[in-house]
């Protein structure tokens, strides 16, 4: 999944909890391709909703760091929306994703 491609039944419960914990400043993701992600420094039981996250265009990595390394995560301008609740900043208003 890409950041342009749906996000399907974004955002779950969980995502929301994952992604408020992003806005709080409570998660790392380690500098990979399928990143993962801790949260208060405890690895996140959930990879498969972290990396669904990260490919969906809704969390990144503040900053650049060496491959395996731990980064502070941040909520992308789409991840902010989506969890207050706000239509989508890549939205085209259609339903498609600019």
């Amino acid at each position: 999944m890409t950041a342009t491609e749906p996000t399907g039944d974004l955002p779950t419960h969980r995502d929301r909890a994952i992604l408020a914990a992003v806005r709080a400043g409570r998660v790392e993701l380690t500098c990979s391709s399928e990143p993962d992600l801790f949260v208060d420094g405890l690895h996140c039981a959930d990879q498969r909703s972290a990396h669904r996250l990260v490919h969906a265009g809704l969390i990144t990595s503040a900053t650049s760091g060496e491959p395996g390394s731990r980064v502070t995560a941040v909520l992308t301008a789409r991840g902010s929306a989506l969890l207050a609740g706000r239509p989508d900043p890549g939205s085209t208003g259609d339903g498609d994703a600019a």
